[in-house]
């Protein structure tokens, strides 16, 4: 604070001692320009805050009969500071509204002492401590949500008479709900919800007769749902969703005329729907899932004519599907997942309906799918699989060129696929799997340009495989498990995108195609139990990410490339039943391959496989003949020898090197893995690097330094790491770990070294051409966004499951996440936060993507991994950030940004939260918006359990982002 900002502070306080009452205008200028005085302004939106200018013409200013002000409006301006109590000294004021700026500090004592003010409004800052003690019946909006507020609710939350709006969600409150709420007889709209509260759910809110709105979702709530709820005939919207609550839903709920939202789900209620609930008539959104409920669907749903979505699954209901909902004219989203339903699909099931998602998989259904389902021409999201389902794939269908989505595997489904089934122009995920169906695929048009999974395993299909699918996106193609004949296709090589391919236990003949090994991004290729021959291409040791291959039981012969043990990235080699013959590769994978892989052959290896024979040594006459070949060039070598020892000299830091200057503290050792860089990068490269012009960045868990190699200037990143850096530590073997990894998302390491004393390290990546993703996020299109997140999504799942052991990442921050030329993401990989010390442990556990049973139990996992991806998706989606808060702050925004975000969810328009870098994109693809934001909820659960892992999360995700509009905006709940 300036000197003149601290002269205006003192002159307040010199006003303090004067009464306001009867303040003149004077004496509100000169409160409102020492509030000024006390705040940081940088868009300079109080720039005509000055004496030059009429009181009343300041902006955001409202006056009273244009003398005294009554308003100040200025919301969403970026301003920060402590919040002085100035402003509620204001004689006249009324209404004040600072939401959605920087504001930090506790709550002025004076918050409520103003008997004039009616509208408080400071949502969405940084206040921490208490509330503020104190009452004032005049009032008659408080808004406190998306705070740090902590502490109880004092019981003097009952004195505030005249309240008619309560907002204190999103922040840290704990305790009990108090009773005295109860007093509060004129509030219509009461919002506690994502903080920590505990206990029942007071019985006093029966007493509340105004109340419209309850929301005490994402707490700690425990007991039964209180019955006198149902006396509040005027409740519009009902919402406890994420509690502990127990018991059977009351029936005194169907008393609740007015109702029109429902939200009981996850909980842990029992018992049936009571039948007073299809009294609601005015219901539009019915959300009972994740319980434990029991007993049928009762037809008295066809009650809910005005329904829009039912959500009842993840629950124990039985019986079939009531033919009522069939009769439903405004149902759209329709899912009953994962309960124990049988009998049939009502065969009317979308003809009076309008249709957009409908998902009825893990249950026990039976019959056939209704020609009608997609009689709406809007149905996007079909998912039927693991029922007993039969017959034909309809033929309307076919023609529902609204779909997007669609899982109908591991049915009893047979016939063939129908000819326009297979040129739907939206379809990116199509899974029929684990079906009876058959015929040839191969003669037909594919046309799916949207196309990204295919899996047509486990069926019947036969003939030649299809030359192509008419995508270009094609990540995930499966084709196991059939009776296809014929040769692979060599247009498989120009699938670009291609991940996982499978084509085993087929009867597919001819040779390898050397195309394949321009699917650059192939991951997974298993073409095991086919009649393929010829030898193994020399090219796919050219896949940089290949970590599964499996070509067993096939009539391949010849001798195993010996590039394919050069493959950083594979993991996993399975060439057993062949007529494949000479000595596996000495490196690579085939050093850990287990002997069942290679069985079935004439190789010979004994001394890298235990049950192979040992190759057979070499003939005496051929060894002398070699001895004497040796002798003749010995003087040669000899010749050679100086000049190698100085070449080698230069590459001597690949063990150890004597270096001087501000790390001079030993000797060091440097381990390269990419071979280009042994050749290029030296200790001395590394070391000079660490200086501070070379600074690009500092984050929770290292500084990264810029750097070139002398010797031909190839750009490299340095990392500090602290830590026990000694040959057998923990630390240095994972990042030896690392260092073998391969992954077109994932920034290569290229180095590691170390000092004598191990107590220093650096850790040295390729050079990426590019910038974070903080600091290029604000100015993407939710297009770029949305492909950004898809591919971290797939990264994490490839850490995590392809890789042997898998690969945490631990802090998935924006700092680490470099997008490059393409727009791709790179993720650069460090150790995870339970191996760091010192400062990098305290950067890394304030870090505001670390899930909190790593902070607090020092726990990593995959489900860790997930929560922070979770908190990115957040911040992708609204634009907010919680990595700038200090790490005092940290530890509680961390997970005050994601219960912010819980409550706009479900409490807030759309606007309100999303970033308007996207809200043009988001008026126009609300669900889209709205589901993923759902996803992103999911994976930033506090229980690790409840997070989907990322396989789940994937599959959740690539169903958001495509979710087209829909009227109402549902509680979304993605298929398991």
């Amino acid at each position: 604070m300036g000197k003149g900002e601290a002269e205006a502070c003192v002159s307040v306080i010199f006003l303090l001692f004067i009464g306001f009452t009867g303040a003149a205008n004077g004496d509100e200028v000169e409160l409102l320009l020492s509030f000024k005085s006390c705040i940081n302004d940088p868009f300079r939106f109080l720039s005509r805050w000055n004496s030059s200018v009429a009181l009343c013409d300041w902006y955001g200013i409202t006056c009273l009969n244009s003398s005294h002000v009554s308003g100040i409006e200025l919301s969403g301006k970026n301003i920060s500071g402590e919040l002085s109590p100035y402003l509620f000294r204001l004689p006249f004021i009324e209404s004040i509204n600072l939401s959605n700026n920087e504001f930090f500090g506790e709550l002025p004592n004076e918050t409520f002492s103003c008997l004039s003010l009616r509208y408080l409004n400071l949502s969405s800052n940084n206040f921490t401590g208490s509330m503020p003690r104190g009452s004032t019946s005049g009032l008659e909006t408080l808004d406190l949500s998306n705070n740090i507020i902590s502490g109880e609710i004092s019981v003097d939350i009952g004195l505030f008479t005249g309240l008619k709006v309560v907002d204190i969600g999103g922040n840290v409150l704990t305790g009990k709900i108090p009773t005295s709420i109860s007093n509060l007889q004129k509030l219509e709209y009461l919002t506690l919800a994502s903080n920590r509260l505990v206990g029942e759910a007071p019985r006093e809110l029966g007493q509340m007769r105004s109340l419209k709105w309850i929301y005490l979702g994402y707490n700690n709530l425990s007991g039964e749902i209180p019955k006198e709820i149902g006396d509040l005939t005027s409740l519009n919207h009902l919402d406890l969703v994420y509690n502990n609550l127990t018991g059977k839903i009351p029936s005194s709920l169907g008393n609740l005329s007015d109702l029109r939202y429902l939200f009981l789900y996850q909980n842990n209620l029992t018992g049936s729907i009571p039948p007073s609930i299809f009294n609601l008539r005015k219901l539009v959104s019915l959300d009972l899932s994740d319980n434990s409920l029991t007993g049928p669907i009762p037809e008295l749903v066809i009650q809910l004519q005005n329904l829009e979505i039912l959500h009842l699954f993840a629950n124990n209901f039985t019986g079939t599907i009531p033919e009522a909902i069939a009769s439903l004219p405004r149902l759209q989203v329709l899912q009953l997942w994962s309960n124990g339903l049988s009998g049939k699909i009502p065969q009317n099931l979308g003809k009076q309906n309008n249709l957009t998602i409908v998902d009825l998989s893990t249950n026990k259904l039976t019959g056939k799918i209704p020609d009608s389902l997609c009689n709406s021409g809007r149905l996007f999201k079909l998912i039927l699989f693991s029922n007993f389902l039969e017959g034909g794939i309809p033929k309307s269908l076919s023609y529902c060129r609204s779909l997007q989505r669609v899982r109908l595997q591991n049915n009893r489904f047979s016939g063939e696929l129908p000819p326009e089934f297979t040129k739907l122009p939206l379809v990116y995920y199509l899974d029929v799997s684990g079906n009876n169906l058959s015929g040839r695929i191969d003669g037909r048009r594919w046309d799916m340009p949207s196309l990204q999974m295919l899996n047509l395993a486990r069926n019947r299909f036969d003939g030649n495989l299809p030359q192509s699918f008419g995508s270009e996106k094609l990540e995930n193609l499966d084709l196991s498990k059939n009776r296809f004949l014929g040769t692979i296709p060599p247009s498989y090589g120009n699938l670009s995108d291609l991940m996982q391919l499978k084509l085993s236990e087929n009867q597919i003949t001819g040779s390898i195609p050397d195309e394949l090994s321009a699917c650059k991004k192939l991951v997974y290729l298993d073409l095991s139990q086919n009649q393929l021959t010829g030898r193994i291409p020399a090219s796919l040791a050219e896949m940089p990410v290949l970590a599964e291959l499996n070509l067993s039981e096939n009539q391949l012969y010849g001798k195993i490339p010996e590039n394919l043990g050069n493959v950083e990235s594979l993991v996993q080699v399975n060439v057993s039943h062949n007529h494949l013959y000479g000595s596996l590769p000495s490196t690579g994978a085939f050093l850990a391959i287990n002997s069942s892989a290679v069985l079935g052959n004439n190789l010979c290896g004994g001394d890298i496989v235990s049950g192979l024979p040992p190759c057979e040594t070499i003939k005496w006459h051929v060894w002398w003949f070699l001895v004497t070949t040796l002798l003749v060039v010995l003087v040669v070598l000899v010749l050679l020898l100086s000049v190698v020892v100085l070449l080698r000299r230069r590459n001597e830091n690949l063990q150890l090197e004597k270096v001087d200057g501000e790390y001079s503290n030993g000797i060091w050792d440097l381990q390269i893995f990419d071979s280009r860089a042994s050749r290029s990068v030296t200790i001395d490269d590394v070391l000079s690097s660490t200086k501070e012009e070379n600074v690009i960045s500092r984050g929770s868990t290292g500084t990264l330094y810029i750097g070139k190699s002398a010797a031909d200037d190839v750009q490299f990143v340095v990392k500090e790491m602290d830590g026990d850096h000694s040959p057998s530590s923990n630390l240095w073997m994972q990042n030896v770990e690392l260092g073998r990894l391969r992954h077109p998302n994932v920034i290569k390491m290229i180095g590691i070294c170390r000092s004598e004393k191990g107590g220093i390290g650096f850790i040295i990546f390729e050079f990426i051409e590019g910038k974070t993703l903080r600091d290029i996020l604000s100015g993407l299109s939710w297009e770029c966004r949305r492909k950004i997140v898809i591919r971290i999504m797939k990264t994490l799942q490839f850490l995590h499951y392809r890789c042997s052991p898998s690969v945490l990442v631990g802090n998935l921050s924006p700092e680490e996440v470099i997008i490059d030329g393409k727009e791709e993401p790179r993720l650069r990989l460090s150790l995870p936060g339970f191996v760091l010390v010192g400062d990098n442990l305290k950067g890394f556990l304030t870090s505001g993507y670390v899930a909190p049973e790593t902070r607090e139990k020092m726990d990593i996992n995959e489900k860790s991994d997930v929560y922070s991806f979770g908190v990115l998706l957040i911040e992708f989606l609204t634009g907010k950030s919680s990595s700038s808060i200090d790490a005092e702050v940290g530890l509680h925004l961390q997970e005050g940004t994601v219960e912010w975000a819980r409550y706009c969810y479900s409490e807030c328009h759309l606007d309100t939260w999303v970033d308007p870098a996207i809200k043009e994109y988001a008026s126009n693809h609300r669900n889209e918006i709205v589901e993923t934001m759902y996803v992103a909820l999911r994976c930033t659960a506090r229980d690790p359990l409840a997070r989907p892992s990322t396989s789940h999360g994937l599959k959740m995700l690539e169903s958001a982002i495509r979710a087209c509009s829909c009227v109402s905006v549902p509680k979304f709940s993605a298929t398991m």
